[in-house]
């Protein structure tokens, strides 16, 4: 997308814990970019941002994400430091260049 001569890149990073880095080359981040002439393709909610990941880190998406579509129930995701099943779970919305942190969910005792 453009504004006036300038391109604008919306980028959303998502934050993956050491147990899911391994299945993205051992980077600690995947950025998920929406190209300037598909505005359309913006990831504007956490489900848009899971959508595009799946199409560039399919077996990360399939650890985050049921067969149902649903975040899994060990997985905590959080967008500006708030955990997004208590802000809409997937229809989160982000802003530009949003951040998305990933949290295996901790149990015992």
């Amino acid at each position: 997308m453009t504004q006036g001569d300038a391109e604008i890149n919306v980028t959303v990073t998502l934050e993956l814990p050491g147990s899911l880095r391994d299945l993205n080359e051992g980077r600690p981040t995947v950025e998920l970019r929406a190209a300037p002439a598909a505005a359309s393709t913006t990831p504007s909610t956490v489900g848009d941002a899971l959508a595009a990941l799946r199409g560039v880190r399919p077996a990360v998406y399939d650890r985050l994400v049921t067969e149902r579509g649903e975040v899994r129930t060990h997985v905590n995701l959080f967008v500006d430091g708030e955990e997004i099943r208590q802000t809409g779970g997937l229809g989160t919305p982000l802003a530009e260049d949003a951040r998305i942190l990933v949290v295996p969910a901790v149990s015992g005792g």
